[in-house]
């Protein structure tokens, strides 16, 4: 079963020259490749990093990605860098951030980003608004596109006790480009984001209720630790594919 496109973790690529730039550039030679960030700090009130910026955009001129993504989190503050996706405050005034450095982000690069929900286990007093709205609102004053995660969402939703389905409901459909999937485990009190086991039931059934809100968008399976042989996790993939196709057929005999 061949596989539709690779994603890559940008920072792994980001020297020039090199081994890993150079096997990235055989993938390339066979697949379309999407770039995926884990420390822009979209959400910093520091602003971005320019020198990181520039690498980037040196990276994806190269590549010429699917897609160039990355989190709306923070992990940098005074030069600390908590080798974390934190989340960010849902207010004004965080939005008012965030907007910035995307714009910022967007001009360097010279394209739109995607950005993805992170899975979070703690979250601010004071917020004034649901992370589907911020989303939204991010979506609408910058452009940008969305990178929706269903097992970020079902983690989220499990940890903070809203309501998932009221988050997919909430998202503009129109703005989602790109879907992760992935496997968790359970801690005494919270569900971790760990990309370390397969995608569970639960999680199946939010992507099959993800896509028939959005229709067919760009998927991946996230697999990071205790990877199973390949033919594992081609059958994983297999039932994201056929659920899409399942999709597609109910959206056929409604027009019917």
């Amino acid at each position: 079963m061949p596989v539709d496109f690779v994603e890559v973790i940008s920072e792994n690529f980001m020297v020039e020259g090199g081994q890993p730039r150079h096997i990235l550039r055989q993938i390339r030679e066979r697949h379309p490749v999407a770039l995926h960030g884990v420390s822009m700090s979209i959400g910093s009130a520091d602003g971005l990093d320019r020198n990181y910026l520039r690498r980037l955009k040196a990276l994806a001129d190269e590549v010429e990605p699917l897609f160039v993504s990355d989190h709306l989190s923070w992990s940098r503050f005074g030069g600390f860098n908590s080798h974390d996706l934190l989340p960010v405050s849902y207010t004004k005034e965080a939005l008012d951030i965030v907007c910035a450095n995307i714009a910022l982000a967007q001009d360097t690069l010279g394209r739109a980003m995607l950005f993805e929900n992170p899975s979070s286990y703690l979250a601010f007093d004071g917020a004034s608004m649901s992370e589907w709205e911020f989303l939204a609102q991010m979506s609408k004053r910058t452009g940008c596109y969305l990178l929706l995660d269903v097992n970020n969402v079902f983690v989220s939703a499990s940890n903070h006790g809203f309501d998932a389905a009221a988050f997919l409901d909430g998202i503009p459909a129109e703005r989602v480009r790109q879907i992760h999937l992935a496997g968790h485990s359970k801690g005494p009190d919270l569900l971790i984001d760990t990309h370390d086991s397969p995608v569970c039931g639960d999680v199946w059934s939010l992507y099959a209720r993800a896509i028939s809100l959005l229709g067919p968008v760009a998927t991946m399976i996230e697999r990071d630790a205790d990877i199973p042989p390949l033919p594992d996790l081609m059958a994983e993939l297999s039932v994201a594919r056929t659920l899409g196709t399942l999709d597609a057929r109910a959206r056929m005999e409604e027009t019917v």
